[in-house]
This record gives structure tokens, C-alpha cells and sequence, in this order.
């Protein structure tokens, strides 16, 4: 399934009293990462912004004149989106404003164009509870460069952008998260992994550049080390300690289990 990071710039924080897109920006994934494909539009509301609301994102009223409406630029936007996951942030906002846009002209909506939505603050709620996760903050964390959005005010292109490289960094934590649970669960059931002969794929040059390209993402947002740039011997008494980690765990539950 494509995926496709996506964001919103509205008139306002309520659809329900009349608020409105303004802009939408679209950033198409791939395998490989952040492809050259977009959408991107700027749109006549057909209503006046508030003083307040211009601050955010440093578009005012009179650059909207002249844009198209939403129904001039629906079937492009219907086209470039559908049947893809779309990554959003704080999702329930941009797809609830989407929804109205495409209601208000008699198309289906987002989820009935068989569009998947994933909304990527309730991943980095995971990677990193407790903590502050809107796109600034977890910017900051990643060190992704967010100088031109400081510049610029918000902008829906520029923070889908923005969110790709994040969504890309979130995604290798989580998988990392999920198979570390799925280990432990495992020993606390006792099972064993049985894998057979797998068929060796070579990497190409695309992926090796794309793999080290990630990798260096990873080293910069990670506290300390990262695993695979430590030598052999340091590895060795990580390793050594996760399983004592493990161990205890699997203890600990086999205890539980045997109490219930």
C-alpha cells in the first residue's frame, strides 16, 4: 500500500462553525524513503482568517484570493490519495476537515476511498510516552532541521515533509519496540522460533545508500551509542545484559502464571 504523509492548513481549529482548508500539502513514501512525488495546493476558503490564526502559519487573506476553491482541485487531490495510507499527525483534526471539504461537494469520504489512516502522534506516544510528541518537539529530538518552519511560519507541504522524515525514524523505533515485546512474550510462554532456510537477497546500491542514510538518522537521535557502531566486545556484554534483562522477565511472568 502507498504511503503518504500528509497535512493541513485551516482557517481556524473548528469545522463544525465553518472553518476551512486553506492548504494541503501530500508527500508520497516509498520502500526507499521520501519519493519526488507530491500534491500540493493552496485554496480560496471563501471566508476571512483571524489576525490570530495568520500568526501560525503566515498565510493572510489576501495570498487566498486568487487560489482555486477546494471542488477545482478535489479530483486531483481524490486522484493522488486514494486507496494509500495516509500518515497524519494529530490525524483526527486534518481528517475530520478533508471529510467536511469532500461532504461539502458530494465525494466520498477519506476512508471510502479506501484510504488507511495512521496517525503518527499515537506512534510517537509509544516510542516515547511521557513526553511532549507534536512535530516541533520530536523534530528537536531527531535533529531534523526545522530552521525554514521558523522562518516561514507552518506550512502544509513543509510539515508533511517535515513529518515524512520523522514518520520514517518512528517507524524503525516502533518495529524495534514490537519485536523486543514480542521476544519477551515469547520466553514467558516458553516458546521457541523455528526458522528454516531462508533464501539469501542481495541489497542493491539504492538500498545500501538509503539503508546508511537512515542509519545516520538513527545515530542522531539516539541517546548514546547505537548498537551497530560499537565493537565486538561491547556488544557482546549488551547482549549479555539484555538476556539477563530477558531472563528476569520471563521469570517474573512465569511466577505470575503459575500464581493464577
Amino acid at each position: 500500500m502507498r504511503e503518504i504523509c500528509l497535512d493541513t492548513e485551516t482557517t481556524g481549529f473548528a469545522v463544525k462553525e465553518g472553518d476551512r482548508i486553506i492548504e494541503i500539502g501530500c508527500v508520497e513514501l516509498s520502500d526507499h524513503g521520501i519519493t519526488n512525488r507530491n500534491f500540493h495546493t493552496y485554496l480560496n476558503p471563501e471566508r476571512k482568517m483571524e489576525a490570530d490564526v495568520i500568526e501560525v502559519h503566515k498565510i493572510t487573506n489576501e495570498m487566498l484570493v486568487d487560489k482555486p476553491k477546494f471542488e477545482d482541485k478535489a479530483d486531483e487531490f481524490i486522484d493522488f490519495v486514494k486507496g494509500a495510507r495516509l500518515i497524519i499527525h494529530n490525524a483526527a483534526f486534518d481528517e475530520g476537515f478533508l471529510d467536511a471539504e469532500l461532504e461539502k461537494i458530494g465525494k466520498p469520504k477519506l476512508r471510502d476511498l479506501g484510504c488507511e489512516i495512521v496517525d503518527s502522534l499515537e506512534i510517537a506516544r509509544s516510542v516515547y510516552p511521557q513526553m511532549h510528541n507534536n512535530l516541533d518537539a520530536l523534530c528537536k529530538r531527531l535533529n531534523i532541521d526545522t530552521s525554514q518552519r521558523e522562518r516561514e511560519g507552518h506550512g502544509a507541504l513543509l510539515d508533511a515533509e517535515l513529518l515524512a522524515q520523522v514518520y520514517l525514524v518512528l517507524k524503525q523505533q516502533q518495529t524495534s519496540f514490537d519485536m523486543d515485546a514480542a521476544s519477551v512474550a515469547s520466553v514467558a510462554r516458553h516458546e521457541s522460533v523455528s526458522v528454516g532456510e531462508l533464501p539469501v537477497i542481495r541489497a542493491s546500491e539504492e538500498d545500501l545508500s538509503e539503508h546508511e542514510r537512515v542509519l545516520e538518522m538513527v545515530r542522531k537521535s539516539a541517546k548514546g551509542p547505537a548498537l551497530y557502531d560499537i565493537d565486538e566486545t561491547e556488544f557482546a556484554q549488551k547482549r549479555t545484559e539484555e538476556q539477563k534483562e530477558l531472563d528476569e522477565k520471563a521469570a517474573k511472568m512465569k511466577s505470575l502464571l503459575e500464581k493464577l
